[in-house]
């Protein structure tokens, strides 16, 4: 019976073997996870509250001087959703204000004059003074006739006069005694206070604080190099630097062993130069990790590294050499994929990180004898 398929062998031919095609690359990996959003987008799905507190994060890189951010938003803000205080006077002294309006489309002038109003009245009932800078904060940011007003402060002056006087606008719902007490406060305010944020600025901004990493999922950023120990024995250091003193005297108890002299030591000097230069390299960790993850994302690390190596660190060792040495050796085994900082970290981190613990007493190396 012949093969209704085309091209078929005949039948009694032995059969044709030919390589099979690779199959083509694609041209983009898919993501277990789906596909990627940029920060733009994660920001469009952000309820109010999120978006404020991305604004007080974004306010902790601005450079600006403040002793305190704090986010104030809720029914009762008074306008403020976010201020950032330049003294401990807070509210009674300069302080900058950030109003975020989580809205789906770019604002308009009057979804601004509610809060410039909210603004002038809550200055004249003494809520606050008037803030140095006060910034509209909008995922869509500004749109273009509410971005010309702000960009000449004369004339958004005039303009908010004008809707002080309409009998139609929000004012005419306040009592005519406060409506004209905020007429007087608004002409001799400087209306240059009144800016905006750009989102793309904002983001630019964000991306150097601690905070981008954990809320983006981004890259962590390079981390830089760190320099070498110095010679004196720093105040931070002295418990960890005590224990290898002890471990050196353990194997060595005739020779009298300082912070001053260990370095210099034929036989063990090699070894406390090393071990000093992994308490550093996990120091710079920890400061490159302050100020470039999530608060606490080095603790977590350190917190996985004791669980890890505790057990070899019970265990009965015949010396505080052998303790420390298994130690140290357990550490560089231990499986950290899981962690942020893992892109950036070195063996010497790892065995840096040890030093840490023992720094605090968390790890022992010469224990009593009984």
């Amino acid at each position: 019976m012949m093969s209704d398929f085309a091209g078929a062998r005949p039948e009694g031919a032995p059969p044709e073997l030919t390589d099979l095609q690779a199959p083509e690359v694609p041209a983009v990996t898919p993501s277990l996870r789906g596909p990627s959003m940029t920060p733009r987008q994660y920001i469009f799905f952000y309820s109010p509250d999120e978006w404020e507190h991305f604004i007080r994060e974004w306010a902790t890189a601005l450079g600006t001087d403040y002793v305190q951010i704090k986010r104030l938003g809720g029914s009762n803000d008074r306008g403020a959703d976010v201020a950032g205080f330049k003294t401990d006077m807070q509210f009674e002294g300069p302080w900058d204000c950030y109003q975020g309006k989580h809205y789906s489309e770019a604002l308009k002038p009057s979804d601004a004059f509610p809060e410039m109003l909210k603004v002038f009245t809550s200055v004249i009932d003494g809520h606050y003074v008037l803030p140095d800078c006060y910034a509209f904060f909008a995922p869509k940011g500004c749109g273009p006739t509410l971005n010309r007003l702000l960009s000449r402060p004369t004339e958004l002056r005039n303009w908010f006069l004008e809707q002080l006087d309409k009998g139609d606008s929000l004012a005419s719902e306040i009592p005519e005694d406060l409506r004209d007490n905020v007429a007087r406060l608004a002409k001799t305010a400087d209306f240059a206070l009144f800016r905006s944020v750009e989102l793309e600025d904002a983001l630019e901004t964000h991306r150097g604080t601690p905070y981008h990493v954990g809320r983006f999922g981004s890259p962590v950023p390079p981390r830089p190099g760190h320099d070498s120990p110095p010679d004196e024995v720093g105040a931070h250091e002295t418990r960890y630097v005590a224990q290898l003193i002890e471990v050196y005297a353990e194997k060595e108890p005739a020779e009298s062993f300082t912070a001053e002299n260990v370095s210099s030591h034929g036989k063990f000097g090699g070894h406390y130069r090393r071990q000093r230069e992994s308490f550093y390299s996990a120091e710079a960790l920890r400061l490159y990790a302050r100020d470039s993850v999530p608060p606490g994302t080095f603790e977590a690390l350190q917190t996985d590294v004791y669980s890890g190596v505790i057990e070899v660190a019970e265990t009965s060792h015949s010396s505080g050499m052998d303790r420390l040495t298994s130690v140290l050796t357990a550490s560089g085994q231990l499986d950290l994929s899981a962690h942020e900082l893992i892109s950036v970290s070195r063996i010497e981190d790892r065995k840096g990180i040890c030093h840490h613990l023992a720094n605090e007493d968390r790890l022992t190396w010469v224990k009593e004898r009984s």
